[in-house]
């Protein structure tokens, strides 16, 4: 039986891509397309696909939201990251959502094909040169490092504060969540008190270093 993938990421040069790599392979069918984390959430429940393929940074949902999304609603689904970040900060909070798999942009078209086949069959895969890292990064975790301040944020908190250093204005916010611009002012006031920040500024910083934004 074939392995059905379903891709995301917000460029469509790197689905059509992907597409290629993936359709010359025999056991390999692409069932979908997503340009967007909401879009990649909504596509995993409604076609079922084996595997994902997401880049980590892109618009309405960042690719380790929508993994931590797929996973809650569809635990049989894999997913691997595709991104261009290589730092142990991304690649870990990717595997704490439910990654299966990790890889860089700049891998080659074989390896992803291989990583494909073994999420598949339910392993993990990480690109070759960020193994190591990965390892003693959780062994450090494990070994007592606190955890990350995103943990006390719901998911509408963490949806809200994506769109906010996404540079999207209330009116905006409350519009993509189907929220009123009062109840959107609300949750902001209620991460930033959270996350223990003052200004948009620092909110932004604070993204950047948890790996929720869509800068690449």
């Amino acid at each position: 039986m074939a392995i059905t993938v379903l891709l995301s990421d917000d460029h469509t040069i790197v689905r059509e891509g992907l597409r290629l790599l993936l359709e010359a392979q025999k056991d390999i069918i692409v069932v979908g397309e997503a340009a967007d984390g909401r879009e990649t959430v909504r596509l995993a429940k409604q076609l079922h696909p084996d595997v994902v393929i997401m880049d980590i940074a892109m618009p309405q949902f960042n690719g380790i939201e929508a993994t931590q999304r797929i996973k809650d609603c569809s635990p049989s689904v894999s997913v691997i990251i595709l991104s261009m970040h290589a730092s142990n900060e991304y690649i870990f909070r990717a595997l704490q959502a439910g990654a299966s798999g990790y890889l860089l942009k700049e891998s080659a078209g074989t390896e992803v094909v291989k990583a494909v086949r073994v999420v598949a069959a339910g392993q993990r895969c990480l690109s070759g040169q960020i193994t190591e890292t990965v390892i003693e990064y959780i062994r450090k975790f494990d070994a007592g490092a606190p955890k990350s301040p995103l943990e006390s944020l719901s998911d509408r908190e963490r949806e809200v504060l994506q769109l906010v250093v996404e540079g999207k204005a209330n009116p905006e916010i409350a519009s993509i969540l189907s929220l009123s611009v009062k109840t959107v002012e609300t949750y902001k006031s209620r991460l930033m008190n959270k996350l223990e920040i003052n200004d948009i500024p620092s909110l932004v910083k604070f993204a950047i270093t948890h790996g929720l934004t869509p800068l690449k």
